[in-house]
């Protein structure tokens, strides 16, 4: 398994344009949503729980963050509970309303990704690597940390890796 820093440099390798990084702000969390949501039927209540596909797909991310890194992997679980959460209750609509929602957001974050690697004039890191679709929302997280000064040898080690 790749570290924290590997994962993050080889995805960062393929997003260095500040247009398309803001486009992965809102892209990512949509696509993410609408995958919980569309894995989200079939489904039944349970203890309080909505048991789904969408929970065990956000268990698996949520211990996988957590291995690459306790505070990230902490910030990410608690991500995924929230997205979870709304993913549950938009399966609890009509199957129109469950379907449209999750396609809708799905289609709509592809989108501005696209429109975001236009800027960038680079392809998507997925391609490549198909881990780019589990490290993207940790990416997300990492590049608002760094915005916000968090994290700052992580960020100045990812910056440096870039450079060799």
């Amino acid at each position: 398994m790749k570290t924290l820093e590997q994962q993050l440099t080889l995805y960062a390798a393929y997003h260095q344009d500040r247009r398309n990084i803001l486009t992965h702000f809102i892209g990512i969390p949509m696509i993410v949503l609408a995958v919980a949501t569309l894995l989200s039927r079939p489904g039944m209540q349970s203890g309080g729980l909505w048991l789904s596909p969408a929970l065990l797909a956000g268990v698996l991310a949520a211990v996988y963050y957590l291995l690459l890194d306790l505070r990230y992997g902490v910030v990410m679980a608690l991500k995924l509970t929230i997205f979870l959460w709304f993913a549950a209750l938009l399966a609890q609509l009509s199957t129109a309303g469950w379907l449209g929602w999750g396609l809708v957001l799905f289609v709509l974050g592809w989108i501005i990704q696209f429109i975001g690697h236009h800027y960038e004039g680079r392809k998507p890191a997925f391609l490549d690597d198909i881990m780019g679709l589990a490290i993207g929302p940790l990416f997300v997280v990492a590049e608002l940390g760094f915005m916000f000064g968090l994290r700052k040898p992580l960020a100045d080690e990812i910056a440096s890796r870039l450079e060799q």
